[in-house]
């Protein structure tokens, strides 16, 4: 299993990031400051860390520059609110392999971080997933029943692909607001109910079985 250091000092983040990728197979540690992602990402232990720029004590600039001047050279992502210009070249010339701002949709980190471990590959089927006589080509965006072409939105396509690669497991809607809307998006919402209904609508309402008091699966 792909494990991933996660440096970040925001409780919330934190877990936020863990809840996802460990729905999308990966294992997680976790660091709050510099000097403790700094110290973990020197272990070799990791396939991929993501870093917080804003990390107590040893920002995450300081600590990109150590892994990289040491000749550690795991896969950086960063993680952070700052959007300028002369932060993004910043990161990136100081080693780090790709940038994502705050707020962020899971689905987008995700992707990232697929493509630098260049683990594709956890995908069983590849860019096409499959599920029964339902398929989903990722590169295309085109989705299939039976044979059918079904017309969705890209909410509603999102949604569909965070079902079929966790095909029979019982995802909650915190996890598909997560994956879905992002992190900033209100728990409280009806919106995962309200799409699952109209993804229900286009692919046949007996593929997404409502488990009482935990969530969704996809039959």
């Amino acid at each position: 299993m792909r494990h991933i250091l996660i440096a970040e000092d925001d409780p919330h983040i934190t877990s936020f990031v863990r809840r996802g990728l460990h729905t999308a197979g990966y294992e997680t540690s976790e660091a709050a400051d510099g000097e403790t992602a700094l110290l973990l990402a020197r272990s070799g232990m990791f396939d991929l860390v993501l870093l917080d720029i804003g990390l107590q004590g040893m920002d995450g600039f300081s600590v990109l520059s150590h892994l990289r001047g040491e000749g550690v050279g795991t896969p950086v992502i960063i993680l952070t609110a700052r959007d300028s210009v002369i932060d993004t070249v910043r990161g990136l010339e100081s080693g780090a392999n790709d940038y994502v701002t705050k707020p962020f949709q899971f689905a987008e980190l995700l992707a990232r971080v697929r493509l630098r471990i260049g683990d594709g590959e956890q995908r069983s089927t590849g860019p096409v997933l499959s599920h029964g006589d339902l398929t989903v080509d990722i590169r295309s965006r085109r989705v299939t029943v039976g044979g059918v072409a079904a017309d969705l939105t890209s909410r509603e396509f999102a949604l569909l692909e965070v079902f079929v690669e966790n095909a029979t497991q019982v995802l909650s809607r915190d996890q598909l607001i997560g994956h879905v809307w992002g992190m900033d998006f209100d728990p409280a919402s009806n919106v995962v109910d309200v799409y699952v209904r109209a993804l229900r609508a286009k692919i046949g309402s007996e593929r997404i079985e409502t488990v009482r008091g935990a969530g969704y699966r996809l039959r």
